[in-house]
């Protein structure tokens, strides 16, 4: 096992005790709707990453109070970013108050790599509560706070 005994604990100890918003994130990047795989705690080392696609080098970290200073943060995605990740960080109220915009962010960033012989990611409506789907992602993007590292600047709403 990559890591070995104590990283698999470490990664086991976490996933058992997500956030809300990692919960919300992690219900959307699992469904495989999006054409790519997801893991959660995934071990980069010295670093666990709340969500990382090994196949489009894409790493999303949900942030909250629990997270380390951002000088701390600019370590990890310096890091990550020296071994060809891409980095995209949202605070967690963003998700859980914003949900269309933030999945709308991992869509345009997993559009930018796809994987080969797969078809670019459709999200379907989302419904607005009124009886009436929507159709597509008016509004997108708006609140989601970002870190978009290496030639990322700028890309996303």
């Amino acid at each position: 096992m990559r890591g070995g005994r104590g990283t698999a604990k470490r990664a086991r100890i976490l996933r058992r005790k997500p956030t809300d918003a990692e919960q919300s994130l992690w219900h959307f990047l699992r469904r495989g709707h999006l054409g790519f795989r997801f893991r959660r705690q995934f071990s980069i080392p010295p670093y666990f990453v709340d969500f990382a696609c090994i196949e489009a080098r894409l790493v999303i970290e949900a942030d909250g109070g629990q997270h380390a200073a951002p000088a701390e943060h600019d370590r990890r995605d310096t890091h990550l970013t020296s071994r060809g990740w891409t980095v995209l960080r949202f605070w967690n109220n963003d998700i859980l108050q914003n949900q269309d915009g933030a999945f709308r962010v991992i869509i345009d960033a997993l559009a930018q790599t796809p994987a080969p012989g797969r078809p670019l990611p459709r999200p379907s409506p989302v419904a607005t509560g009124e009886g009436e789907p929507r159709s597509g992602w008016e509004g997108a993007g708006t609140t989601a706070s970002i870190v978009a590292l290496k030639g990322m600047q700028g890309a996303f709403p």
